[in-house]
């Protein structure tokens, strides 16, 4: 990261950064919070998912900067974002910074506050609706039932660089709903592993692509052939592991 004292000068005037989760792709899940805080931003730094409706709400004249991400290709570099976020808060202005989802499920959010507090800028943040509870429920799967799975797990799919791994033995576990965030391209990967520590290769799951949307599709069928339904599916999806999936067809309301 730069050093932050070398940029910009600071304004009189105390800035503030709120962290603002857009949900999931519906426009309509926004939180009221959430809608003030992009309506009243001078400076709107948002992600690659966040939807056109909901970037309308800012005004006119505030400064909009893209910083999205997508697999294995970064627009703006984190530090940099970092950056943005201290220099434009030292400006004395109100800065928004906009993620879908939730910013604190897998979001950095948490990253990007730690570099806030450590240059003393004020922050607030506002919740959002996260991808696992929105597609969820838009397509008709209840993450827990009592008959089904007495808790759920978020689960990262990224195969992190450092050669950390997940702990697929406490994961594999039946009674529970996993929800794999960002894991379409290791789909394959995470159906053997899941396989290979217990759970029985028949186990329901789905993919859904665009959760929320319009666009919004659900590929179903057993975890021995997720890596197949990977294959069908485009980005943005989640994929959910568990006998509550075996529901989707059922409770499935947005699709009719």
């Amino acid at each position: 990261m730069s050093d932050s004292s070398s940029v910009v000068a600071s304004s009189s005037k105390p800035g503030l950064v709120s962290l603002v989760g857009a949900g999931p792709g519906d426009p309509d899940l926004l939180t009221v919070k959430g809608m003030r805080a992009i309506e009243q931003a001078e400076v709107l730094v948002y992600d690659r998912l966040v939807s056109d409706e909901i970037l309308a709400l800012a005004s006119d004249d505030a400064e909009r900067i893209y910083v999205g991400k997508k697999l294995d290709f970064h627009y703006v570099p984190q530090d940099k974002i970092n950056q943005i976020l201290v220099d434009k808060a030292r400006e004395g202005k109100r800065v928004v910074r906009l993620k879908g989802g939730d910013a604190f499920i897998f979001g950095r959010g948490g990253e990007e506050l730690e570099v806030l507090a450590e240059n003393n800028i004020a922050y607030e943040v506002v919740p959002g609706i996260t991808a696992a509870t929105g597609a969820s429920a838009y397509a008709g799967i209840p993450l827990t039932h009592r008959d089904h799975a007495q808790s759920v797990q978020f689960i990262t799919g990224h195969i992190q660089k450092d050669g950390q791994e997940i702990n697929w033995q406490s994961v594999a576990q039946s009674g529970t709903t996993l929800v794999f965030y960002m894991g379409l391209k290791q789909s394959p990967y995470i159906s053997q592993q899941l396989i290979s520590h217990g759970l029985a290769d028949d186990t329901a799951c789905a993919i859904i692509e665009n959760g929320t949307r319009d666009s919004q599709r659900v590929f179903s069928g057993p975890l021995s052939e997720l890596g197949n339904l990977a294959a069908q599916a485009k980005s943005p999806a989640l994929i959910v592991v568990g006998s509550v999936t075996s529901l989707q067809q059922k409770l499935d309301w947005f699709g009719k």
